[in-house]
C-alpha cells in the first residue's frame, strides 16, 4: 500500500472506470450525457463550508440532491432577500410620491383660495372708492368685461412656455372652440351661445355694482353667496339633479338670512332696494351657471379662456352701443375721458380678469371645494376692512343674517354622499373605540392576575 493509498484512507471511498481498450466511452449515435462525479463539484471556499455541507447532504441520501446544492440555495435566498427591500423601497417610494403631490396640491389650494378671497374683496372695495368720484356703474362693468379679451392670449402663452407642442394661436383658438360643437365657431354659433351667457354676465356684474351704492360691502358679499342655494333649486328643477334634504335646509337658510337682512333697516329706503339688487345678481348668476351646464357641459381651461375671450369680444361689438346711449340720455354721464379715474378703473378690470383666471385655473389645478370656500371667505374679509377703515357698525340682525348664509353656504358644499361617509366613520370610530376598551379589560385582567399571583393568591374567575 502506497503512501498515497495511507492518505486516501481518511477520504470516502473512490472508485474510477477505466476506459477499455479500443472502445469508445459513449455509445455510437448517442450523445454524450453528462455525468456529475466528484470533480465537477463545486470549489471548495476558503472555509470549506459548501465542500462540508454537499458531502453531508449525498451521504445521508438527502432525495433530489445536486452536487452544490447548498451553495445555489444559499446565493438564491441572498438574491431573493435582496430583492425583497427593493420592492419595499418602490413602494415605499409612490406612496412617498403621492402623498407629497396630495399635499402639494392642498398647499396650492390654499394659496389659490388666498388669492381668490383678495381679489373679489379688492374688487369690491376698489369699487366703492371708485364710485366716489365717477358713479357709473354700467360703463364700470362694460369696461371691465372688455378685458376678458385678454383671457385666451395669456392661456395660449402660459400653454407655449409649459409644454412642448407647439401650435400656432388659430389652430389652438379652433381646437378649443370645439365646445360649441364639432363645426366648430361660426356667426351663428357665435350669436346664439354667446349672446345669452354675455348678457347674463353683464347684468349680473351691474346688479351688483348698484347694489355696493345702497349697501356695504359685507352686506353685498354675504347676499352675493345667496347665488349657491339658487343654483341648487334650479338644477333640482331644470338639470333635474339629486334631491338632497341638506340643501333644501341651506336654501331655507338662505332665504332666511335674506328676509333678515332686508328687515334690518325696515322694508324701505335704499336698504332693502340694495337688498333686492344684490339678490338679484345671484338670482342672474346662478342662472348663468346653470344654463351654461345644461348647453356646454363642463369645460377645460383652454375652452373657458376661449369662452370668456368671446365673450369679451361680444361685449365690445354689441354691447358698446349701451354706454353710449346712457351717455347721451345722461343715465351715467361723465365729462372728457382725461378727467376719468383710469387708475380705479384699470384696478377694477385688471382684478376681476385676475379673478376670473383663478377661478378657472384653480378648478384645474386644485380641489373645486376650495374656490367656493375663497369666495365665502370674502365676507369677513369685506367686514374687516369696513370696521377697522370705514368705521362701519353692524347691527346685531345683520351680523345674525350674515352668518346664517354663510352657514347654509357651507352646507351646500357637502357632497352627495356625506351622509353615507359619515355613517360609516361613526360606525369605524365606534368599533375602534369598542376594540380599544376590550384591549384595556384585558391588560386590567392580566395585570391583576400577575399581582395576586405575586402575592401568593389565586384569582378565581366567576362564572
Amino acid at each position: 500500500m502506497s503512501s498515497t493509498e495511507i492518505q486516501n484512507l481518511g477520504e470516502e471511498p473512490c472508485f474510477r472506470l477505466e476506459q477499455l481498450p479500443g472502445k469508445s466511452p459513449h455509445l455510437a449515435g448517442k450523445a454524450s450525457p453528462q455525468v456529475n462525479s466528484r470533480w465537477d463539484a463545486p470549489e471548495v471556499t476558503a472555509n470549506g463550508v459548501h465542500d462540508i455541507e454537499d458531502r453531508i447532504l449525498r451521504i445521508t441520501g438527502y432525495y433530489g440532491y445536486k452536487p452544490g446544492y447548498s451553495s445555489h440555495r444559499r446565493e438564491e435566498g441572498s438574491e431573493s432577500h435582496a430583492e425583497t427591500p427593493v420592492s419595499e423601497t418602490s413602494g415605499k417610494g409612490t406612496a412617498y410620491q403621492t402623498c407629497a403631490n396630495t399635499v402639494l396640491k392642498v398647499l396650492g389650494g390654499l394659496l389659490v383660495v388666498l388669492c381668490v378671497s383678495s381679489s373679489w374683496v379688492g374688487i369690491t372695495q376698489v369699487v366703492q372708492l371708485t364710485f366716489k368720484s365717477f358713479s357709473c356703474p354700467f360703463f364700470i362693468t362694460w369696461f371691465s368685461t372688455n378685458w376678458n379679451i385678454l383671457f385666451f392670449p395669456l392661456y395660449y402663452s402660459g400653454h407655449v412656455a409649459t409644454t412642448r407642442e407647439k401650435r400656432t394661436p388659430i389652430q389652438k383658438f379652433r381646437e378649443c372652440s370645439r365646445m360649441f360643437g364639432e363645426n366648430g365657431m361660426s356667426l351663428k354659433v357665435f350669436l346664439k351661445r354667446t349672446a345669452p351667457f354675455s348678457i347674463l354676465w353683464t347684468l349680473t356684474n351691474y346688479l351688483y355694482l348698484l347694489a355696493l351704492r345702497k349697501l356695504t360691502a359685507t352686506d353685498v358679499s354675504a347676499l352675493y353667496c345667496c347665488h349657491k342655494a339658487f343654483v341648487f333649486l334650479l338644477s333640482w328643477i331644470v338639470l333635474k339633479d339629486r334631491f338632497m334634504g341638506v340643501r333644501i335646509v341651506a336654501a331655507i337658510m338662505a332665504i332666511t338670512g335674506i328676509v333678515m337682512m332686508a328687515y334690518a333697516d325696515g322694508f324701505h329706503g335704499d336698504s332693502f332696494m340694495g337688498v333686492a339688487l344684490a339678490v338679484g345678481s345671484a338670482s342672474t348668476s346662478a342662472l348663468y351657471k346653470v344654463l351654461f351646464k345644461m348647453f356646454l357641459g363642463s369645460a377645460n381651461l383652454g375652452e373657458a379662456a376661449h369662452f370668456f375671450s368671446t365673450m369679451g369680444f361680444f361685449n365690445l361689438i354689441f354691447i358698446s352701443c349701451v354706454p353710449l346711449i346712457l351717455y347721451f340720455t345722461r343715465v351715467e354721464h361723465w365729462g372728457s375721458l382725461s378727467s376719468l379715474p383710469w387708475g380705479y378703473l384699470c384696478g377694477v378690470a385688471g382684478l376681476w380678469l385676475v379673478f376670473n383666471i383663478l377661478v378657472n385655473v384653480g378648478v384645474v389645478l386644485t380641489y373645486p371645494i376650495l374656490i367656493s370656500i375663497g369666495t365665502l371667505l370674502s365676507v369677513p374679509g369685506n367686514a374687516a376692512i369696513d370696521v377697522l377703515k370705514h368705521e362701519v357698525i353692524f347691527s346685531v340682525v345683520r351680523l345674525a343674517a350674515t352668518c346664517i348664509i354663510c352657514l347654509g353656504f357651507l352646507l351646500l358644499l357637502l357632497p352627495e354622499e356625506w351622509d353615507t361617509v359619515t355613517l360609516r366613520f361613526l360606525t369605524t370610530l365606534a368599533d375602534k373605540k369598542t376594540e380599544e376598551h376590550g384591549e384595556e379589560l384585558t391588560e386590567s385582567s392580566v395585570h391583576t392576575r400577575s399581582r395576586s399571583r405575586a402575592n401568593g393568591a389565586v384569582s378565581i374567575p366567576m362564572a
